[in-house]
C-alpha cells in the first residue's frame, strides 16, 4: 500500500470518515485492489453507543467502540491505510480531487464522504455520562426497545417532540413531549398529544441527573423525573466539505445521492448519516457496499 500522506500519488479513492460506513467502504475498495486512504477524525457517532442490540450479527449487544474496533480490524486485514486526521478542505483540479488537512494533502480520482452528523444536546451537566448509562438516548429507532416501559421524555420543538413521542408510545405507556418552543403557539398540539396518550409539558428551567435518570425542573416549580430522555434538537450535518463544489442537499443539509450513492458532484459519493436517509449502522454499511462497488466500476480496470 502507498504511504498515506504521499501527496504526489493519485489515489483511486479517498475515504473521509472512519465510522462503520467509511471503514466498510475502505474494506471493499481494498478487496477490489484499489489504491486508497481512509482519513478518520475519530468522531464517529457510533462511539456514543453504550450497547447496541440493534446491530445485525450481535444478538447479545455490542458497545459502539468495540464495534468500531471490529470494523477497523477487518479493514486492517487488507492493509487499509488509516490516517488519524481531519480533512478541512476539498477542491477539484480537472479530473482529480485534492483534499487538505492542516498538515497533509491527498489527491484522488474519487471521494467517498462518510462524515456523519453531530447531535445537538441539551444543556445538562454530565451529558456524556448520561449517554453512557442510557439516561440520554439519541436514536429511538436504535434503542426504543431497550427503553420499553421506561418513563420517557422527548425534548424538542412541539410538533417534532410529539411526533417522536408518538413513535415511542410503541414501547412505553409513560411518554412525555417537552416543547422547547412553548405551548401557546398551536393549541392543537395539546389535542394531538392527548389523543396519542402523550403528556405535553413546557420546557424546563433546568435539568438534573438524578438516580440514573434525568429530572426536569418545570417553570411552575414542580419536578418530573424520567428514566430516559430523547433529545430531538437536530444535528449538524457534516456536509460542508462538498458545498464549495456545488453539492445538492436537502433542507437539513444532508447530501442528495443517486441509486449508486453518488452526489450531484461527479466522482464524489456519500454514505451514512451525512446522506438524506434513515440514520442506522446497517443502512450505512449497505450504502458503503453500493458506493465502493460503484467507485470500482467507474475507475479504469486494474487487471491482475
Amino acid at each position: 500500500m502507498i504511504a498515506p500522506d504521499t501527496a504526489d500519488t493519485v489515489l483511486d479513492c479517498l475515504v473521509i470518515g472512519g465510522g462503520p460506513g467509511g471503514l466498510t467502504a475502505a474494506t471493499y475498495l481494498a478487496r477490489f485492489r484499489r489504491k486508497l486512504v481512509l482519513v478518520d477524525a475519530g468522531q464517529s457517532r457510533a462511539r456514543w453507543i453504550p450497547a447496541s442490540h440493534n446491530c445485525p450479527g450481535f444478538p447479545f449487544g455490542v458497545a459502539g467502540n468495540e464495534l468500531l474496533g471490529r470494523f477497523r480490524e477487518h479493514a486492517t486485514q487488507y492493509d487499509v491505510p488509516v490516517v488519524e486526521d481531519r480533512v478541512d478542505a476539498l477542491e477539484r483540479s480537472g479530473d482529480i480531487f485534492i483534499a487538505r488537512s492542516a498538515t497533509r494533502r491527498w489527491r484522488a480520482r474519487s471521494i467517498i464522504l462518510a462524515t456523519g452528523v453531530v447531535d445537538l444536546l441539551p444543556e445538562i451537566e454530565g451529558a456524556d455520562d448520561a449517554i453512557a448509562t442510557g439516561a440520554i438516548r439519541l436514536c429511538a429507532v436504535c434503542d426504543g426497545y431497550e427503553a420499553r416501559d421506561d418513563a420517557i421524555a422527548v425534548l424538542g420543538r412541539g410538533e417534532e417532540a410529539i411526533g417522536h413521542a408518538e413513535f415511542l408510545r410503541t414501547f412505553s405507556r409513560d411518554v412525555s413531549a417537552i416543547a422547547t418552543d412553548g405551548l401557546d403557539e398551536d393549541p392543537t398540539m395539546q389535542d394531538r398529544a392527548t389523543a396519542s396518550g402523550v403528556v405535553l409539558l413546557p420546557a424546563p428551567d433546568r435539568w438534573h441527573l438524578v438516580d440514573g435518570g434525568c429530572e426536569a425542573q418545570l417553570p411552575d416549580g414542580s419536578r418530573r423525573r424520567f428514566d430516559t430522555l430523547y433529545p430531538v434538537l437536530g444535528s449538524d450535518v457534516q456536509s460542508s466539505l462538498l458545498l464549495p463544489l456545488g453539492a445538492a442537499t436537502d433542507d437539513a443539509g444532508a447530501l442528495n445521492v443517486d441509486d449508486h450513492m453518488q452526489t450531484s458532484v461527479d466522482g464524489v459519493y456519500a454514505i451514512g448519516d451525512v446522506v438524506s436517509a434513515l440514520n442506522q449502522i446497517s443502512v450505512a454499511v449497505g450504502q458503503a457496499a453500493i458506493a465502493a462497488t460503484a467507485v470500482h466500476g467507474s475507475l479504469p480496470r486494474n487487471p491482475r
